[in-house]
C-alpha cells in the first residue's frame, strides 16, 4: 500500500489515542451523529478524489436517497416529495453538523406509506382481475411521476400486481393446455387458475413483508449513508456490523459457526443447505428442511426462540468461536420435535478457492486454474491465500506434465492488491506488476521482487465483463509483458480504483454505542504498468470473443457515478523473454472466431438478449401478453443449441482430488459438474487451442522497453 496512506491511517488511530493529531473528538453519545461525524471525516481526509459539501452535493444525495428506498416509486406521493424537497438544498449543511432531521422525516413518512401499501395489495388482491382489457404496465420507473393521489397509487399497485399475477396464471393455463391430453388431468377452470395465480402473488408479498418488517432503524439509516458514500463514487460503502462479517468472511473465504445455509419463510428459519465439510455436515444429523424453532448457548440453561426474529439476528445466535457447541431445537420434516448439539468450527468456503483441472489436447497436457477471487484472511496472513494456492496448483499440474495453463478470471471480482501482486510474480522473473497513486502523491510501483519464476510456458487468460480490479491489474500486466494472451469480452469490467477499509470502533474513545461497523472508501487509483488506467477503458482482449452480455449495460462505465480515466508515466518493465510471436497467434485465434458458426449465433444471442431487457412496456391483456410470450420462445428455440454445445474434452481431476472425491459426495458433485461445465465451453476451448499455437511456437530474443 502507499507509504502515505499508511500514515494517514496511522495517524487517525494514533490521535485517537493520544487526541493530538485532530481537535475532533468521536465520542458523541448520540449514535447517529458519531457515524456521521466518522462517515464525513473519513470522506474528506481520506477520499481520493473529495467534493465539496455544497449544494449540488446536497442535490445529488437527496435524489440518490429517495430512489434507494422507494426505487418504484410506489410508496411516496407527490405531497410527500413536496415536504422533502425543503431540504434538496440545505443536506451538505446537516451532513456536515452530523444531522439526520431528513433521514428522519423520510423514515418516518415511508413507515407510514410502507403499512398503507400492506393494506393496498391486499385489498386489490382480494378481487379477480380481468385479462380481456387492453392496457399496459410500465416498468420503467424513470418513466413514471410520484402519484397526486390513493387512487393514482391503488392504480399503480393494480397494474404492477396484475402483471405478476398474469405471469403465474399463463403458467398454469399453459401447462394445463400442455397435459390435456392426459386422461388423469383434473382440467381446471380458468376461474381458478386466476385465484390460485392472485394467491401465488399474495404469499409473495407477504414473505416480501416479512423481510421488509425485519428492517430496523439502523437498515435504513445505513441506506442514507450509502447514499451519501457512493456520491463520491460507486465503491465507497458503509458497511453495518452484520454486512462487515459478510465481507470479511468473502474475502477469507472462511468463516466459524456449524456450515448451514437458513432462509427465513414467513416466521420460520429452515435450514437450505448444509456447506460441505462443516460440522453439521460431518455430524450428519441436521437436515435440510428442518425448522429451528430455539437456540441456545452450551453454557446457557433458557433457550431464545427465534421464530419470528429477524435472520440475521438468529444468525448471531448460532454463530460462535471455534470449539464451542450451540443446542439447536428443530422441528423436523416429520413434526417431530428435537434439541440437537453441534459444534461450531471454522468452515472453509470451497467455492472461493482456486480449483485446477487437467486436460489433453493434441498430444498436449494443459491445465486449467479457475480462480474465483483473489483471496486473503486479512486477520490472519499466514492462512490460506490466492497466492499460495495457485502458486501449488501449478506445482501440481507440473508434476503432471503441464505445456501450457489457461488461467480463468472470468467473473473474478477481485481483492487483495498485494495478492495480485504476488501471483503475477509466479509469471516473471521480477519487474513491476501495477502501479498505484494517491492524491496529491507520487505514484508508486508495486513489483514483483522474486526472480524464480513457477510456470514459465504458454499463459492464455480468461476474461469477462465480471473479471473487475485485481483480476484487470493481473491481465494487464500479462499483456503489458507480452506474457499472455488475453481471451475474452471487448473489455473486462473497468474497476481501476482502490479501496481501504476501516473498522469505525477502532475510531471511537470509550465506545458505549455498540458495534459502528465499518467503512470501505476509495484512497487510490491504479495503473498498468504502460501509464494507461483501467478505470472505465477495462482491459481489451487480444481476442474478443462474444458472450450473452456483449450488448449489456455492466460495466464500471455504466454505473452511477464512476471515477473518470486518466494516464500516468509509465514504469520500467522488460517483455517476457520468450517472446513469442503474439500476433500471429492472436491473427489465427480471430480467423477461427470469424468463422465459428457458433459465435456467430452466441452473437445473435446477446443482441437479442438486449432487446428483451430493454423492454419496459408490457401488455396486460392475455391474448397479446401469450402472443409476446410465444414470439419470444420461438425466437429463443434458434440459440437452444447453444446449451448442447460439446468441445469433446475431457477434463479430469489431478491425483491428490481423488481421495477427496472418494470421501466426500458433495466435493464430488461439485467437481464433475465443474468438468462438464469445461466441455460444454467454447471459449477454454479456443483459450486451449491458442494454447496448443503457442506450444508450437519457438522462442526469441528479450526485449527491455525504458520509459523514464
Amino acid at each position: 500500500m502507499k507509504r502515505n496512506l499508511n500514515i494517514f491511517l496511522l495517524a487517525i488511530f494514533v490521535a485517537f489515542a493520544s487526541c493530538s493529531f485532530t481537535t475532533k473528538t468521536f465520542d458523541n453519545p448520540d449514535k447517529d451523529k458519531l457515524l456521521m461525524q466518522l462517515i464525513t471525516y473519513l470522506l474528506e481526509q481520506g477520499h481520493f478524489q473529495p467534493k465539496d459539501f455544497n449544494d449540488d452535493f446536497s442535490k445529488d444525495v437527496y435524489s440518490r436517497f429517495l430512489k434507494r428506498v422507494d426505487p418504484y416509486k410506489h410508496y411516496f406521493y407527490q405531497s410527500d416529495l413536496d415536504n422533502f424537497k425543503k431540504f434538496e438544498l440545505e443536506l451538505d449543511d446537516q451532513i456536515q453538523n452530523y444531522d439526520v432531521q431528513f433521514f428522519n422525516l423520510v423514515y418516518e413518512q415511508l413507515m407510514l406509506r410502507i403499512e398503507e401499501s400492506n393494506a393496498t395489495y391486499k385489498a386489490i388482491l382480494s378481487s379477480p382481475f380481468d385479462y380481456d382489457i387492453d392496457e399496459t404496465f410500465q416498468s420503467d420507473p424513470d418513466q413514471l411521476e410520484f402519484v397526486s393521489s390513493k387512487k393514482q397509487m391503488r392504480e399503480r399497485w393494480r397494474k404492477q400486481l396484475k402483471l405478476s399475477t398474469l405471469s403465474n396464471y399463463h403458467d398454469l393455463v399453459s401447462e394445463q393446455d400442455s397435459k390435456k391430453e392426459d386422461s388423469v388431468t383434473v382440467i381446471k377452470s380458468k376461474s381458478e387458475f386466476e385465484a390460485e395465480s392472485r394467491a401465488a402473488t399474495l404469499k409473495s408479498l407477504e414473505e416480501t413483508a416479512v423481510y421488509m418488517n425485519d428492517l430496523r432503524r439502523d437498515d435504513w439509516l445505513s441506506m442514507y449513508i450509502n447514499s451519501i458514500a457512493q456520491s463520491f463514487d460507486p465503491h465507497t460503502f458503509y458497511f453495518a456490523p452484520q454486512d462487515k462479517e459478510r465481507f470479511d468472511a468473502s474475502m477469507s473465504g472462511k468463516y466459524e459457526g456449524i456450515g448451514a445455509r437458513l432462509q427465513k419463510k414467513m416466521d420460520e428459519i429452515t435450514i437450505t443447505e448444509l456447506i460441505s465439510g462443516g460440522s453439521a455436515w460431518r455430524q450428519n444429523k441436521l437436515q435440510v428442511g428442518d425448522i429451528i424453532l430455539k437456540v441456545r448457548q452450551e453454557d446457557e440453561e433458557e433457550s431464545v426462540s427465534v421464530v419470528g426474529m429477524r435472520l440475521d439476528d438468529a444468525v448471531k445466535l448460532i454463530k460462535g468461536p471455534k470449539g464451542t457447541n450451540v443446542i439447536l431445537t428443530l422441528k423436523r420434516v416429520d413434526g417431530s420435535i428435537e434439541d440437537l448439539r453441534i459444534p461450531r468450527d471454522e468452515i472453509e468456503l470451497e467455492e472461493t478457492y482456486a480449483k485446477s483441472s487437467i486436460v489433453k489436447k493434441d498430444n498436449y497436457e494443459f491445465g486449467v486454474i479457475n480462480l474465483p477471487k483473489f483471496y486473503i484472511d486479512f486477520k490472519d496472513k499466514d492462512s490460506r491465500n490466492a497466492t499460495s494456492d495457485v502458486k501449488k496448483e501449478i506445482q501440481r499440474l507440473k508434476a503432471e506434465g503441464m505445456d501450457g495453463l489457461v488461467l480463468d478470471l472470468r467473473n473474478n471480482g477481485g481483492g487483495s492488491l498485494k495478492t495480485v501482486v504476488d501471483i503475477g510474480g509466479l509469471f516473471i522473473k521480477e519487474g513491476p506488476i501495477v502501479q498505484v497513486r494517491s492524491t496529491g502523491e507520487d505514484r508508486e510501483v508495486l513489483s514483483d521482487r522474486d526472480k524464480s519464476v513457477d510456470w514459465d510456458g504458454p499463459l492464455v487468460i480468461l476474461v469477462n465483463e465480471f473479471s473487475a480490479s485485481a483480476s484487470e491489474i493481473l491481465a494487464a500486466a500479462m499483456q503489458d509483458y507480452k506474457r499472455a494472451i488475453i481471451i475474452g469480452s471487448k473489455q473486462t469490467y473497468g474497476k481501476g480504483t482502490v479501496q481501504n477499509v476501516i473498522d469505525l470502533n477502532r475510531m471511537v474513545k470509550n465506545n458505549k454505542s455498540g458495534d459502528m461497523g465499518a467503512f470501505k472508501f476509495t484512497t487510490q487509483k491504479y495503473y498498468r504498468i504502460n501509464g494507461g488506467s483501467t478505470q472505465l477503458e477495462g482491459v481489451k482482449s487480444d481476442v474478443v470473443v462474444p458472450n450473452r452480455y456483449t450488448y449489456v449495460d455492466m460495466g464500471e462505465r455504466d454505473q452511477d457515478n464512476p471515477l473518470p480515466w486518466d494516464e500516468i508515466q509509465p514504469a520500467n518493465y522488460t517483455l517476457w523473454e520468450s517472446s513469442i510471436d503474439y500476433q500471429t497467434m492472436i491473427d489465427r485465434s480471430r480467423a477461427r472466431m470469424d468463422s465459428s458458426p457458433e459465435m456467430k449465433l452466441i452473437d445473435d444471442n446477446a443482441q437479442w438478449i438486449k432487446k428483451v431487457q430493454s423492454k419496459d412496456l408490457y401488455s396486460l391483456k392475455y391474448d397479446v401478453y401469450d402472443t409476446d410470450l410465444k414470439l419470444n420462445e420461438k425466437e429463443s428455440k434458434r440459440f437452444e443449441s447453444l446449451k448442447d454445445y460439446q468441445s469433446g474434452l475431457s477434463f479430469g481431476s489431478l491425483p491428490y482430488e481423488l481421495p477427496l472425491m472418494e470421501n466426500d459426495s458433495v466435493f464430488k458433485k461439485n467437481r464433475e459438474r465443474w468438468h462438464e461445465t469445461l466441455q460444454k465451453d467454447i471459449y477454454m476451448e479456443e483459450a486451449l487451442n491458442v494454447l496448443t499455437d503457442l506450444t508450437l511456437n519457438p522462442k526469441g530474443d528479450a526485449l527491455t522497453i525504458l520509459k523514464e
